[in-house]
């Protein structure tokens, strides 16, 4: 009953007691693919809800309303604007069926014995920037620092994905066996019965994303979105998003079954959330991500 609780709670509508459904139907925004066959989520990215916050789009949020935000990490208070109700990394991923020597750390990308065997998205190249930066004694604000790195992994890369489908499909038929993937996606390909390996990289944490809610201005159903957003993080559904999706809860104390305990982007314990998580700067991405898309296109997507 608690999983189709959850199906129910992302997929319907939240409607006022009075009967009136078609006038009290809460309205969400969802993304598609297995995300949305896990439960029809309705959520926006952290850095993006930095996008919506400087239009105005969104408003701040009363958390007098929201009581099982109480024991979220803290991390995912990204603002008083808007929350994380679950979270993920974007870390090495590979297939030892095919990769015979063993990735530990974002450094191995760049072994001679990886050249042609790596994808990486080219839609969004924040992570690999931001890694590449910090290898060079940069971070995501001093980015440039990593450039001369990003051109010498050039020759790695076999294929860049827009989707997570193309990512999914490149692992699935071995044109890249290693990747920059999103772990979701990973343990997604794992329940398919592919033998792919996640890594807890050994020199740098993975690069988290914290997918977030939010309410939008002037909206008439706020009280409904409240109840909507509360309920995302009760510890029952924040389990059930564990199981389900193979994302990482956002409130301390849920409980991980014990295959996922411990494994990349699923983190329990703020030691865990410290230790094992890179967080891009929200406002340095949300700003700097069409620079670092024009000059990721220019020198190392184009042949």
């Amino acid at each position: 009953m608690l999983k189709r609780a959850v199906v129910l709670m992302f997929c319907t509508i939240l409607t006022a007691a009075s009967g009136a459904e078609a006038q009290n139907v809460l309205v969400v925004s969802a993304w598609g693919g297995n995300w949305k066959d896990s439960l029809e989520k309705t959520l926006t990215t952290s850095h993006v809800g930095r996008l919506y916050i400087s239009d105005g789009l969104v408003q701040p949020l009363d958390m007098a309303k929201l009581p099982n935000a109480k024991e979220l990490a803290k991390e995912a208070i990204r603002s008083e604007y808007h929350i994380g109700v679950w979270s993920y990394v974007y870390t090495v991923v590979y297939r030892p069926d095919l990769v015979k020597e063993e990735i530990t750390k974002w450094s191995d990308l760049w072994k001679p014995s990886l050249k042609g065997k790596i994808a990486m998205p080219d839609f969004d190249p924040s992570h690999i920037i931001t890694i590449a930066a910090l290898m060079e004694g940069g971070n995501e604000t001093a980015w440039e620092k990593g450039q001369k790195k990003l051109l010498e992994l050039k020759p790695q890369i076999a294929a860049f994905y827009a989707t997570d489908a193309q990512s999914q499909d490149l692992m699935k038929t071995g044109q890249a066996p290693v990747q920059v993937m999103l772990s979701v996606n990973a343990y997604h390909l794992i329940d398919q019965g592919l033998p792919v390996k996640l890594v807890q990289p050994a020199d740098y944490p993975g690069v988290i994303g914290i997918d977030t809610m939010t309410i939008m201005t002037g909206t008439k159903k706020a009280d409904a979105a409240y109840q909507f957003i509360n309920l995302a993080l009760s510890k029952d559904i924040q389990a059930e998003l564990v199981k389900s999706l193979k994302a990482g809860p956002t409130v301390i104390g849920t409980p991980v079954p014990a295959n996922l305990a411990g494994q990349p982007g699923i983190f329990v314990s703020p030691a865990q959330w410290k230790e094992r998580a890179y967080i891009i700067n929200d406002e340095v991405r949300a700003k700097n991500l069409p620079a670092w898309r024009e000059w990721f296109t220019s020198n190392i997507v184009k042949k």
